[in-house]
């Protein structure tokens, strides 16, 4: 008699519940550092094609429309209402060197945001403003066998009707993509000659979400809300200005789906007793940090003014991230360990001529993701930003505005803190042991109107 290749039910069980365990591994692992996207500091402070030039160093500039985005306070030291309506393109460049080679994250070359202020003045006190900007976001793109101990797989035996499958031991981070705008409506007060005040509102749309690893795929959107507050004092030559954005949630729904060929089969093969459909909804709240900014600027000439700005963004607010499933289980449940960072800034404006600008400035951006929890997803490390801008005015209240910054990343050579076992945890492991290289170009161009509007 031949030999008996069935296997008793309680075997195959077992081996499903090990898989099981296996699996969602795979899968939180894709998950989880997906969405540390937002958790690693890749921030996008540029709101305006004048911080661009400056290296947005503008929250205590009472004169230009351009740093209305950054403190609507400064509304009410304009004589005139504006409005601009500019964009701004990134062209970023990651790229990291592992045992198998260096490896290019092959992302968009250039990626397109919007540059949107306004502000109308309701009288000599009262003013209301608006600005549209993307606040966060990125994409990278990582080709299978970036990181080679993520490429190990294991036979599996399940027993009929399956009988023995090959499966990757670990999920390899592939695209990460998210952009999120911000919608800030405020109300501006100047209680006196010299010090006004403003408040408003931070609207957060997900426009898009997407997240991929060899394994599974997650996609969606959403959105949240939270406040602002700002003020600014101005004597004389010397201005002071101070902007607070709280911390927001935003709650995200999308779709979950498995796309390793063997995942899927082995999901229908088994009646759904893995507990994880190979297609589900899915939703998370992702939490944005708060951000504060104080600054100082002083006119040392007619033409010539210099502002030194401090800003603290509070990524600690990414303490915990959960994602449930439509089938009612918890996919991830972890900690995200990011600290709170600082960025010092420095810009000028020169007036050359009566109409025309020349902007310079100068940035040091520190970055909030350790050791500990790092992720290819944001190869992020401490940056330098150099820029300069010009605007031209071309009469009647119109003027034309340009502005460039390049982005330097410092190196940086990761070695994970603790030796990456396959089928378990990624994020700070050996497992993505390199050498990281990032850098970025910023341009933005704009047209701006000022006019009376009372």
């Amino acid at each position: 008699m031949g030999e008996n290749n069935d296997h008793p039910p309680g075997d195959t069980m077992t081996r499903l519940s090990r898989l099981h365990t296996l699996a969602t591994a795979c899968a939180a692992a894709s998950v989880l550092t997906a969405q540390q996207v937002q958790a690693s500091g890749f921030a996008v402070p540029e709101l305006s094609v004048l911080g661009i030039g400056t290296a947005n160093a503008l929250v205590a500039n009472p004169d230009e429309p351009g740093a209305l985005a950054y403190n609507p306070a400064a509304i009410a030291f304009h004589p005139q209402s504006a409005w601009s309506v500019g964009a701004l393109f990134i062209n970023p460049y990651f790229s990291v060197r592992t045992a198998t080679g260096k490896h290019d994250s092959d992302g968009a070359e250039w990626h397109a945001l919007p540059l949107v202020n306004a502000a109308v003045r309701v009288d000599d006190k009262w003013a209301l403003g608006l600005s549209v900007n993307s606040p966060f976001g990125l994409e990278t793109r990582w080709p299978l066998g970036t990181f080679p101990e993520l490429s190990s797989t294991a036979p599996v035996p399940l027993g009929p009707p399956l009988g023995t499958v090959t499966l990757p031991l670990s999920a390899q981070p592939t695209q990460s993509k998210a952009e999120i705008l911000n919608f800030t409506p405020t109300v501006t007060y100047g209680i006196t000659d010299e010090f006004s005040v403003a408040a408003g509102a931070d609207i957060y749309w997900a426009k898009s979400a997407e997240f991929n690893s060899s394994l599974t795929s997650v996609k969606g959107d959403g959105s949240g809300w939270g406040f602002n507050l700002s003020a600014m004092y101005v004597k004389d030559a010397l201005s002071l200005g101070l902007s607070f954005h709280s911390a927001a949630t935003v709650s995200m729904d999308g779709y979950y789906t498995a796309l390793n060929p063997t995942l899927v089969q082995i999901y229908q093969g088994t009646g759904g007793m893995m507990g994880i459909p190979p297609s589900q909804t899915a939703s998370l709240d992702l939490n944005l940090p708060w951000r504060l900014q104080l600054g100082v600027r002083y006119e040392i000439t007619d033409a010539l003014a210099a502002e030194v700005d401090w800003t603290r963004n509070g990524w600690s607010e990414f303490d915990e991230l959960s994602i449930d499933l439509s089938s009612g289980s918890t996919l991830v449940s972890d900690k995200n360990g990011w600290d709170d960072a600082n960025a010092y800034r420095l810009g000028f404006t020169y007036d050359v001529r009566e109409g025309t600008q020349l902007r310079f400035g100068y940035s040091y951006d520190e970055t909030p993701q350790g050791d500990r929890y790092f992720t290819p997803r944001i190869p992020d490390s401490d940056r330098q930003l150099f820029s300069l801008g010009i605007a031209q005015s071309l009469g009647q209240g119109w003027g034309l505005e340009a502005g460039y910054m390049y982005v330097m990343n410092d190196e940086r050579n990761y070695t994970g803190g603790e030796a990456y076992v396959p089928g378990g945890p990624t994020n700070g492991t050996t497992a993505y042991d390199g050498k990281y290289e990032a850098h970025a170009h910023l341009l933005g161009i704009g047209i701006s109107k000022q006019f009376d509007a009372f």
